[in-house]
Order: structure tokens, then C-alpha cells, then sequence
């Protein structure tokens, strides 16, 4: 079995609905889905806010191959479209492989272009951290260390500020 921890983001169209389709289209290797967070754009602000998320999944002999595949469909089916002009632009949905470890328990880092693992900037994102927390609450990033850590000290101590909780929106399975 290999584990997955995976990124959703939102803030395009019915942004709750894009996430809740991808956790139905995740639904038969999801192990859990954290708390959703409204978090301000990153890296271009002229565009709407983010609706923010993790998923802890798993899958028998799943390769870190597959994990991008699955991300890549859900992202398609809600639409996404990509502008390379804009990298950080918004979309309808964003599903990022942050890490994977294999079924001893490992960490598989890669560092293959099309997917470096783990993700080369899940680091400096507290909108990737903060909803992991809810799913692994000690979890360690391969090769920067304890969540909760990376989220108190500068830079992420700042930004953290701005990821808010939505209590009021719920991810669920079927």
C-alpha cells in the first residue's frame, strides 16, 4: 500500500462543489479529508480567494505515477484549464501530489520535473500545511521537518494568519 497526502484548492465557480467532486472522485482510496480554509491567492493577487484542502489517501501498489494521473483527471473533469502565461493564476481546481511514502512506511522522494517529491514548495504554503495538520496532526515534511514547526516560525507564521477555517463548509465522501 502506498500512502498520498494531496492538495485541493479552489476559486473559480462553485468552489465547494469542485472540491467536493474530487474528494467523490477520490472516494475509493480516501482515507480521510481535512477541514476546508479560506485562504488569500498566492503568488498573483488579482483574483478571488481560495476554498483550501487536504486529502490522506491510499492504494495498493500505487506508484507516485498514479497519484499524479488521478489529480491530473479530477483536475479535468472540473474543467481546469491552464495558462502558462499565468502559473499561479486562478483555476477551477488544483490537485498537487504533496508527498508519498511507499507501503514500508518510506518517504519516496523524486526528482523527476513532472513531479518532484516531495512537492518542492508544500514548505512555504501554509494553505498546504494548516488543512494537513487536521489529517496528521504530527505529520514531518520529507526533508523540512515537523508540520507544526514549519507553520510558526517566518515566513509561514505570517501567512498562516490568513488561512481561515470555514466550519460552516464540509468536505464528505459518498
Amino acid at each position: 500500500m502506498t500512502r498520498a497526502v494531496l492538495s485541493l484548492g479552489s476559486n473559480l465557480g462553485d468552489r465547494i462543489g469542485h472540491l467536493r467532486a474530487a474528494v467523490r472522485g477520490l472516494d475509493d482510496v480516501l482515507l480521510v479529508a481535512s477541514g476546508v480554509y479560506e485562504t488569500p491567492p498566492w503568488g498573483d493577487d488579482d483574483q478571488p480567494p481560495y476554498l483550501n484542502a487536504a486529502l490522506l489517501v491510499h492504494e495498493v501498489d500505487a506508484t507516485p505515477r498514479y497519484w499524479l494521473d488521478r489529480a491530473r483527471a479530477l483536475e479535468k473533469e472540473a474543467g481546469r484549464v491552464r495558462d502558462p502565461d499565468r502559473r499561479f493564476g486562478p483555476r477551477t481546481l488544483d490537485v498537487d501530489v504533496i508527498a508519498v511514502w511507499s507501503e514500508d512506511g518510506e518517504p519516496v522522494i523524486s526528482d523527476d520535473p513532472e513531479l518532484t517529491l516531495p512537492h518542492p514548495r508544500a514548505h512555504l504554503r501554509a494553505f498546504v500545511l494548516r488543512p494537513w495538520i487536521d489529517i496528521q496532526p504530527y505529520a514531518q515534511l520529507p526533508g523540512h521537518g515537523w508540520l507544526t514547526d514549519l507553520l510558526n516560525a517566518e515566513p509561514l507564521a505570517s501567512d498562516a494568519l490568513a488561512v481561515n477555517p470555514r466550519p460552516d463548509l464540509r468536505l464528505e465522501s459518498s
